[in-house]
């Protein structure tokens, strides 16, 4: 329960005001916020369990803090890139 927890408060605060709950505000804005808040469950369950079975198959053939420091420089450059307009 500990790890859950853990992934959660990660996750949780990772997600506050990113583009994927504006776009959400956006998307409750035209139509209401069940519809919205229903579909981006939804959309967020599929995309997070896709990581969760890639990352679970990464973990067996390679070290945790390779996957992390990867993850870090793929977050770095897409930020770098949306930072130039670019991405």
């Amino acid at each position: 329960m500990k790890e859950i927890l853990i992934v959660f408060v990660a996750i949780f605060l990772a997600e506050l005001g990113d583009k994927t709950q504006l776009a959400t505000l956006a998307f409750a804005s035209k139509y209401g916020w069940a519809k919205a808040f229903l579909g981006s469950i939804v959309a967020l369950a599929l995309v997070n369990l896709l990581g969760a079975l890639i990352g679970d198959k990464l973990g067996v053939t390679l070290p945790t803090e390779i996957i992390q420091k990867l993850s870090g420089a793929v977050f770095v450059i897409v930020g770098i890139l949306m930072l130039f307009g670019k991405f």
